[in-house]
């Protein structure tokens, strides 16, 4: 049987192919179509033989990535927010992918468990409420929510509107400062620049209520200091906390991209930031609303 990820690499390899400029009937990818048919038509195959299909179908995407995705970032920062529980492995390949597109990373901040802790609630709304008046007066919505709140003051401090992005301040440099010394956040070592896009990993899903509502002040703060925003998971988090993310409308000008387990998902998350710097919002990958990849 076909799973749904050999299902969804297949149709994105198709569109990559096309992207890149490789014509259906005439090339390398004459011959992919009847031997996805024939294995459809077939008995379900062994093991063996699925693993084989896997590890074809994610060599074919890789060779046809980099000249896909090359120049989509070029001359572009991202920042890279990683949520408590992201795996690390995911993490370095989405970089890597960003690094082939041209793109750079401005800095990797990881957002500490306190942070989105429901019960630590009060500390992040005291700390909020300071920096607004401290450092971030006419910056932030004073009447912004606890978490919108701390998402803006953390967005001004890794991101900006200016799509050439731009250099940190005295009042961002204090604003990363303080949420790092209140152990919210950990500062990469070096980050004079601030990005016009941020990349959000998520991570552990604490499926509550609680957290959900944390993940989406967090999202939607974040992209009101930035150009855009991709909020990006595994498939599974694609019907789990990133499903419902996609469903509050607070998280509407917010792009999200589930499937960063897979190439397929990690490319697509490439093409999400790409469309993010004219275009926000937009719900991509295994269980994306608008499709695995954005077309335009």
């Amino acid at each position: 049987m076909i799973t749904l990820r050999h299902h969804l690499l297949t149709i994105v390899a198709v569109f990559l192919a096309l992207a890149a400029g490789i014509v259906l009937g005439g090339g390398p990818l004459s011959d992919v179509g009847p031997t996805v048919a024939s294995a459809a038509k077939g008995d379900a195959p062994v093991a063996t033989a699925d693993q084989e299909q896997s590890d074809y179908t994610d060599a074919f995407l890789d060779s046809l990535a980099a000249p896909v995705v090359g120049g989509r970032l070029a001359d572009r920062s991202v920042a890279v927010v990683t949520l408590p529980g992201a795996d690390e492995q995911l993490v370095t390949a989405l970089a890597t992918r960003i690094g082939a597109a041209g793109g750079t990373i401005s800095g990797r901040y990881t957002v500490g468990d306190d942070l989105v802790d429901p019960g630590q609630k009060s500390l992040v709304d005291t700390l909020g409420s300071q920096l607004l008046t401290q450092q971030a007066d006419g910056a932030v919505a004073p009447e912004a929510s606890t978490y919108d709140r701390i998402g803006q003051l953390l967005g001004l401090a890794v991101s900006t509107k200016e799509a050439d992005g731009e250099g940190a301040t005295g009042k961002t440099r204090a604003i990363a400062d303080a949420i790092s010394g209140a152990g919210l956040l950990t500062l990469p070592e070096k980050a004079d620049k601030r990005a016009p896009l941020v990349l959000l990993v998520l991570g552990t899903d604490a499926d509550d209520e609680g957290s959900d509502a944390i993940l989406a002040g967090l999202a939607e703060g974040l992209a009101a200091q930035a150009t855009g925003v991709v909020v990006a998971g595994t498939v599974a988090d694609g019907t789990g906390q990133l499903g419902r993310l996609r469903g509050d409308p607070a998280a509407a000008g917010v792009a999200s991209v589930d499937g960063i387990d897979t190439t397929a998902g990690q490319v697509a998350t490439v093409f999400t930031l790409g469309r993010s710097l004219t275009t926000p919002g937009g719900s991509f990958g295994a269980a994306g609303a608008d499709g695995p990849v954005p077309l335009g």
